[in-house]
């Protein structure tokens, strides 16, 4: 951990103002420049080749803490925040559960409802009929769906056809106008085009190139590589991940951000090729101005995204550290059998949930299944950071079984690293989503059910 005094210094390097060099601003809700009078060029860019590198398997605990970076002083933590209090919770809220958010996902899928769920049911964000509300809501052209009821709509999962629309409205990216939407758009797009040609060029300069570095290292590592690998994806994701390292200095780029990225523009690239195999998509045959405007809107949703969990990625990841911990307090709650056995093999929280945190689960489950959760996250409040701990907790609680099974180190790290999770769909992620509502409703909902 840096001392005090170093943060001070990191502080006051990052907020000194240099002459001559790009004025930042703290959060980018306005840029340093009008970027209407600096145009809209867009510079194309030199293709590097790059290998992606291989990770090292860990051995034992000594040799993961002696590797690791992600570790912090326990010292540090903020009790406070971490504070469930309570060690018995009532047993009636217990009972709370999802079975509505499954009974009507099974009925929109044409199938049966689940055989055995509680009596009790919860107050769900969730209804039959809701896919079709909800097409008719984003595509008529002079609607504009009330945000709460849009919300409400697409809890339980949003459908393909509108789902690029539908992402943008609640990411807050378009207005609920409709009549406004075009000409949001339209100056959207510019804004971003007038910061890569006020920016981009900077990119090789002493005080950036560590940062583009990077990033040209992180995205072939990225998945789905098909598509990744392709150049034109690959200058596109540099471009995004550049200007907004640039634009929030608070943070910069951090390993994790350039997975954000993906979900966005898959989603948004689907939407127009009317496809659901994106890997397959050869981008050269995709028109230059779409692409231009796929890669505008997924920056603007990215950076949306981003202000809402940025100190994931400030320094010391200090939103990282504090959820890490919360997780670890509420499993312990949850079921103190799984916590105690974790802790008796000397596995630690933060070796495996440390990139639950940091990639919200993008590298635990495919692609199908993040672009699922993620109808959910945009549409509960706080969803990619407070409702995200409720789902981690749920995921964990998945393999109870397995976790407890497992005697070794070694063997439960692999495990917990490498979750077998390849062929899940939907419904799986339907059933973690009703989990984490339920912990939400009994955990966070119901502070007075707790007692010391």
């Amino acid at each position: 951990m840096a001392s005090d005094g170093a943060r001070k210094q990191f502080w006051k390097r990052s907020h000194a103002k240099v002459p001559g060099s790009i004025q930042h601003v703290y959060g980018a809700q306005h840029p340093p420049f009008d970027p209407l009078v600096h145009g809209t060029l867009l510079k194309s860019m030199p293709k590097v080749p790059t290998t992606p590198m291989k990770a090292k398997r860990v051995s034992t605990f000594q040799e993961f803490e002696s590797n690791t970076s992600d570790a912090w002083d326990a010292g540090e933590d903020d009790d406070e925040l971490l504070a469930m209090a309570a060690e018995s919770l009532n047993t009636e809220v217990v009972m709370e559960t999802a079975h509505r958010v499954l009974r009507d996902h099974s009925q929109r899928q044409g199938q049966h409802p689940p055989p055995e769920a509680p009596a009790h049911e919860a107050e769900l964000p969730a209804a039959p009929g809701s896919d079709l509300r909800l097409v008719k809501s984003v595509s008529e052209s002079h609607a504009a769906c009330p945000a709460e009821e849009l919300r409400k709509l697409s809890w339980s999962g949003i459908p393909k056809q509108v789902r690029p629309i539908t992402w943008k409205l609640l990411s807050g990216y378009l207005p609920a106008n409709a009549d406004r939407r075009p000409a949001t758009l339209q100056r959207k797009q510019q804004e971003y085009f007038a910061f890569i040609e006020h920016y981009y060029d900077s990119r090789n300069d002493e005080a950036h190139q560590d940062t583009y570095r990077q990033i040209h290292i992180d995205i072939p590592r990225m998945s789905p590589e098909a598509l990744i690998l392709q150049p034109k994806v690959t200058e596109i994701f540099e471009r995004i991940l550049f200007i907004w390292a640039i634009r929030h200095p608070a943070s910069g780029y951090v390993q994790g951000i350039n997975d954000l990225v993906t979900p966005f523009f898959v989603v948004f690239i689907c939407g127009y090729l009317d496809t659901e195999d994106v890997e397959s998509v050869d981008m050269c045959s995709v028109p230059t101005e779409v692409l231009r405007n796929i890669e505008a809107d997924t920056y603007w949703c990215v950076s949306k995204l981003l202000d809402g969990i940025q100190d994931n990625y400030t320094f010391a990841q200090p939103g990282i550290q504090m959820k890490v911990k919360m997780l670890e307090e509420l499993v312990s709650r949850i079921d103190e059998q799984v916590h105690q056995h974790l802790d008796q093999h000397e596995v630690r929280y933060l070796q495996f949930a440390f990139r639950w945190m940091n990639n919200l689960l993008m590298r635990e489950v495919p692609l199908r299944c993040t672009i699922r959760l993620w109808d959910t996250y945009q549409s509960e409040p706080e969803g990619f950071s407070h409702f995200h701990l409720y789902v981690c907790a749920a995921f964990l609680m998945r393999w109870r079984k397995e976790i407890l099974e497992e005697r070794d180190f070694q063997e439960l790290l692999l495990f917990l690293q490498n979750l077998p999770t390849a062929h899940w769909d939907d419904q799986d992620v339907s059933l973690l989503l009703a989990e984490a509502y339920r912990l939400k409703f009994a955990f966070a909902d119901a502070p007075n059910h707790y007692k010391k």
